[in-house]
Parts: C-alpha cells; sequence; structure tokens
C-alpha cells in the first residue's frame, strides 16, 4: 500500500554557522575508484580476472592514483584477482591499491597475504556505527560498536608490521555514517586515530560513506562540516566520501561534501554500485571540468570508457547520461538548434577564448564527439537545424529567408514517417525540391546586348524549340519578361541570392532564388560558372518547378 505515513522526516543537524555554502571547489579531490569491488559485487554477474583486468588498465589509463581492487578476504576469485596485479607487475609505481576488510581478525590477516609484494597498498577497515544497524543488525550498544572499530584498526596497524616492504595507509569507515549520530561517529574515529598514531607520519584516512542516502545533500554537508570540526588530528587526517544514489543525488553530495572540507572521493565511472549506484566519477570529474577546473583525469575519449564499462558490467549506458549519454549533446528542438547554429557561427567569428555555445555545456570535441550528432531531424525540428546540416556536411549556405522553404518539405517527411531523418535524406529531399534540374529547362546558352540602358537577352532551352528573347533592367529580369511573353504567366522574382564559392577567375557562383509564378512560390539552388550563370539557370530551375507536384517525399 502506497502510504507516506509509514515514513518519518530525516533530522538534520544544526550547524547554524555552516561555511560550506560559500565555498567554491577550485580542484579537483584525490579520487579512488571503487569499481572493481563496489561496483562488482552489484553485478548480476561479476567480472572475471580478464573483465578486472581490462576495466584495472582502463582506470590506470585514464590517472587514477586510488583504485579499490576487491575484498580478497571475502572472496577467492578477488583474492586471485589482488595476486594477479601484484604477481604480474600490472600495477604502475604511482598507483596505490585499496581493498575492504571487515574488522575481524582472520580476514585482516588474509588481507594483508593478498597484498604481500605490493609497493602501496591502502587497507580499507570498516564497521557499521548507525542506530539501525547497533539495535537491529548488531545488538550491541555503543561502547560494543566502538571496541569493533577499536580493535579493527589495531589488527590493521600490527599485521602491516608483518609486511614492511609495502607502503601502508591506513582506512576507516564507519559504515552508514549518515544514519549515526554525529557525535558518536566522531567518537569512534578518534579512537581509530589514537590506534592509528597519524602523528608518526602514516596516512590515515577517515571514510564517510552515504551507505544509503538519506537526506537532502545539504545536510550530508552539514554532516562533513560538523565532523571536520569535531575530529582530532583533522591536518593530519585524510577525509574521504563515499556517498550512493538513492535519492538521485550521489554527485550533488559529494560536491557539497567536498565543499564542507572532504579532501576525497570514492566513486565508480558512470555510477556503477549497490542499488541505484555509487557517485559517478566521471559525471562529478566533468563537471568540474565545464567549470574550468582541472579533474586530474582524462576523459577525452568517451568512447572507449562506455565500450569498455558495459562490457566488463553488462549494463548499459543511458543515451541521456550526464556528459557522456548518445544524446546529450543533440538538439532535435527546432528553436535549440536555431540556437546552436547562431551561436556556434558566433563563437567561430569572435574567435572566442572561452566556450560559450547555446544549449552545449562543453565541446562535444573535447570528449570525443563530433558535430555531427549535435543536430538531428525529425518532426519537432526547424529550420535552423536543417540549415545546420546542409552548410555542415554539404557546405551549403543559404539565405535565411531559404530556411523555411526548405525546412517545410523536410518537416512533411518526417510527420509522415514519424521517425528522425539523416544528414543523407535531407540531402536527397532537398536536391529533389530546388536543385534538381529537369533536362529540358537547363540554359544552353545566353547572349546578352545592352543599349540606352535596356538589357536585351535571347535564351536557348531545350524546352523551347526556338530561342526566348527578353527585355529588362537586367538580365534576370530579361529571362523572365521572355518566359511571361512565352507562357502567358505573371512571373516576378521574390527572392535573389548570389554569392562565390571560391576566389579566382575560375571561381563558381551559387544562387538562391524565389520566383512567385500567379501567386505560388517556386524555390531554386543552383550553381553556375560564374553568378549571371548560376542566376540564369536559378529562374529556370524554380520556373520548372511549377510543374512538378509539390509534394512531401515519401
Amino acid at each position: 500500500m502506497f502510504n507516506y505515513n509509514k515514513y518519518r522526516p530525516f533530522q538534520p543537524i544544526c550547524l547554524t554557522d555552516r561555511t560550506w555554502p560559500d565555498q567554491v571547489i577550485t580542484q579537483a579531490p584525490n579520487w579512488c575508484s571503487v569499481d572493481l569491488r563496489d561496483g562488482n559485487q552489484a553485478l548480476i554477474n561479476p567480472m572475471d580476472v580478464e573483465k578486472k583486468t581490462r576495466l584495472f588498465k582502463l582506470l590506470v589509463k585514464l590517472g587514477f592514483k586510488e583504485i579499490e581492487v576487491g575484498f580478497p578476504s571475502a572472496s577467492q576469485p578477488d583474492f586471485d584477482f589482488v595476486r594477479s596485479l601484484i604477481d604480474n607487475n600490472l600495477i604502475p609505481d604511482d598507483v596505490t591499491i585499496q581493498i575492504l576488510t571487515q574488522a575481524r581478525e582472520e580476514l585482516i590477516a588474509r588481507s594483508y597475504k593478498a597484498l604481500k609484494g605490493a609497493k602501496n597498498a591502502i587497507v580499507h577497515v570498516y564497521n557499521s556505527t548507525s542506530q539501525v544497524q547497533r539495535e537491529q543488525v548488531f545488538g550491541k550498544d555503543k561502547a560494543g560498536i566502538k571496541d569493533i572499530a577499536i580493535q579493527g584498526a589495531r589488527w590493521v596497524r600490527e599485521y602491516s608490521e608483518q609486511y614492511p616492504e609495502t607502503s601502508w595507509a591506513f582506512q576507516y569507515s564507519p559504515e552508514s555514517f549518515t544514519g549515526t549520530e554525529m557525535d558518536y561517529a566522531v567518537e569512534v574515529c578518534n579512537a581509530v586515530i589514537q590506534e592509528w598514531q597519524p602523528k608518526s607520519g602514516r596516512r590515515v584516512i577517515l571514510n564517510l560513506p552515504a551507505t544509503v542516502e538519506m537526506s537532502t545533500p545539504n545536510i550530508f554537508a552539514d554532516q562533513v562540516e560538523y565532523f571536520c570540526r569535531k575530529v582530532n588530528d583533522r591536518d593530519l587526517v585524510e577525509i574521504s566520501l563515499h556517498t550512493h544514489n538513492d535519492r538521485g543525488c550521489g554527485v550533488a553530495a559529494a560536491e557539497l561534501g567536498v565543499m564542507a572540507g572532504a579532501d576525497r572521493i570514492e566513486g565508480t565511472l558512470l555510477g556503477n554500485g549497490e542499488r541505484t549506484g555509487n557517485m559517478d566519477i566521471v559525471t562529478m570529474a566533468m563537471n568540474l571540468y565545464s567549470q574550468g577546473v582541472n579533474p586530474e583525469l582524462d576523459f577525452s575519449n568517451v568512447k572507449e570508457i562506455i565500450e569498455t564499462v558495459e562490457y566488463c558490467t553488462e549494463l548499459h549506458v543511458s543515451p541521456r547520461h550526464p556528459w557522456v549519454g548518445e544524446l546529450v549533446y543533440t538538439a532535435f528542438s527546432g528553436s535549440h538548434q536555431d540556437a546552436i547554429r547562431k551561436s556556434m557561427q558566433y563563437h567561430e567569428k569572435h574567435q572566442l577564448p572561452h566556450w560559450q555555445v547555446a544549449y552545449l555545456p562543453i565541446d562535444p570535441r573535447d570528449i570525443g564527439r563530433d558535430y555531427e550528432a549535435v543536430v538531428r531531424i525529425n518532426s519537432q525540428s526547424g529550420k535552423g537545424g536543417v540549415a545546420l546540416i546542409l552548410e555542415r556536411d554539404y557546405n551549403i549556405s543559404l539565405p535565411k529567408w531559404m530556411h523555411s522553404e526548405v525546412s517545410k518539405v523536410v518537416q512533411e517527411s518526417t510527420e509522415k514517417s514519424g521517425a528522425e531523418i539523416t544528414s543523407l535524406e535531407i540531402k536527397s529531399i532537398f536536391d529533389k525540391y530546388f536543385t534538381d534540374r529537369n533536362s529540358q529547362w537547363i540554359l544552353d546558352g545566353y547572349d546578352v546586348h545592352t543599349r540606352d540602358g535596356k538589357v536585351s537577352g535571347e535564351f536557348c532551352i531545350p524546352a523551347i524549340a526556338s530561342a526566348l528573347f527578353g527585355e529588362g533592367k537586367g538580365i534576370v529580369e530579361a529571362l523572365v519578361n521572355a518566359l511571361e511573353a512565352q507562357f502567358g504567366f505573371d512571373i516576378r522574382v521574390s527572392h535573389l541570392d548570389e554569392c562565390a564559392l571560391s576566389e579566382g577567375t575560375n571561381a563558381q557562383a551559387q544562387a538562391c532564388i524565389a520566383l512567385v509564378i500567379n501567386g505560388e512560390k517556386y524555390c531554386s539552388v543552383t550553381i553556375g560558372e560564374d553568378t549571371s550563370a548560376a542566376v540564369l539557370q536559378g529562374v529556370l530551375t524554380a520556373f520548372s518547378r511549377s510543374e512538378l507536384p509539390q509534394v512531401a517525399v515519401a
């Protein structure tokens, strides 16, 4: 039964002097990928060694310096994978691997066996501290839970002394931190700090998990700031965050948590993880990138990232996934397409030093995308999008008055099919209605004379046995008058735009023409050896349209 009365609102802590809202993130946090542990344990089909190795190599290539590689004391495949990385020398000297273990001696001992021979490693120990876990799962009071943390921390320190060849760092997580009373979370972590003695120079990490996301991100930020204020030796310990996405705010919580004082972020590529997933490092890193902050990770080839993650996890990446989805830089809306076209033209013309393009928060080329997918055409699209595709893909630049003419016939086609239309299909429609010439209406030749300010023209066309003769103020008017005299139609030129397509004596020209014939408009786009040839052929092509059925492409 759908009944909201079953639930109580999350109670925020009192932090009236919070400072995090005034902070700005100006540098990337330390990143730790947990794809191979937290991500892997959430899969229907956990990764085998081959897939884990492939994903590990990708993480190294992307620039991750800390990678949680498994839970070797809980799983033989995880143990074997950690050994494979070490025994096959797959871990670069500047990369630190991390493993997770519960606070039990036999599990901690086996974890160290898995890590034997590693150059740099983090031993990450945890136990649950929340009120729900204490009372309902473990049946222990606060003192009992704290004793578990203290003893676990002690075993972590003691067993590390058996492997002096490795540079060890220690990490502790009060699991379900967000559901733990803040003063108690601080008390437990202070006890762990006392065991590990960061003053000795050992690296100590306190990881604060939103194991289940329970509140809005601002409340989580308050918790982080409060914890950072109260914990001992704050300047000697590293505060890490591990957020989940149960309420859809994993990235926002991590960002606000960094503003509140955190130094380090754990997450996964594209957000794989338990339930609704872990915090997506790609999204958070690209958020920083879009603000001019170096994310310290290289996401210049998102195609490789997506292909690898999908292969290893057997999960599909949504086409709307922030920053990297197939459709996130694509506009179907006509007004959006027109704004993108104009904005990109302005950006190129003025050589702006910083990216500022309507509807495109970053340059898609930065992550390995191209502009071909930016504008795609369906029945929702407008004239600006069609014009952009013709200009971008075929170097056909149309005057503004022609945008609506071309868009109209393209939209008729998309409305009939109800589907997206490709660039090649747009070009085919454009040619059929505006450039294809009836062989009977190709200008074979012309002769022009000027006398007393008037132009006399003789025009040879296959459709007419004898030459056409006409006079006017210019060559176009002479041809139009000749056609009127021959056929008895009322013809006028409503629009005419011409331009050279290149420079030099052999430059071709393009002409865009609209004729109104007996009250109906017919348009053409033609290319000729010079502007005169292009314009005259344009008049004939537009005139020939009056004899064609004006229907959309089937």
